[in-house]
């Protein structure tokens, strides 16, 4: 059993910056894909970013080259560096650890941004 917990969301102004962390209970913290994901009011939860166990990482086109995602496995935790946000970044950003048959969520964390 894995356990999630989001911190680090806030109001931030346009072209201001947030960082998300996400700190995971468990001992297999190391074998999971961890991923960021947001769901914007009336829309649909949509990928962020992803991090493998080894350190490879995938983003959605939207937060390219804005957005960094990296995890450190001693601290069983995965954080979102958000740079350049715009207001349609506002949503509430959620964890995820997903490996085979297990997938784990957090609870979320509100992230909103004023233009």
């Amino acid at each position: 059993q894995v356990q999630l917990v989001e911190s680090g969301g806030g109001l931030v102004q346009a072209g201001g910056s947030l960082r998300l962390s996400c700190v995971a209970s468990g001992n297999i913290f190391t074998m999971y894909v961890m991923g960021w994901y947001r769901q914007a009011p009336g829309k649909q939860r949509e990928l962020v970013a992803t991090i493998t166990p080894g350190g490879s990482t995938s983003y959605a086109d939207s937060v390219k080259g804005r957005f960094t995602i990296s995890r450190d496995n001693a601290k069983k935790t995965v954080y979102l560096q958000m740079n350049s946000l715009k207001a349609e970044d506002t949503a509430v950003y959620y964890c995820r650890a997903f490996r085979a048959q297990y997938d784990y969520w957090g609870q979320g964390t509100q992230v909103t941004v004023s233009s």
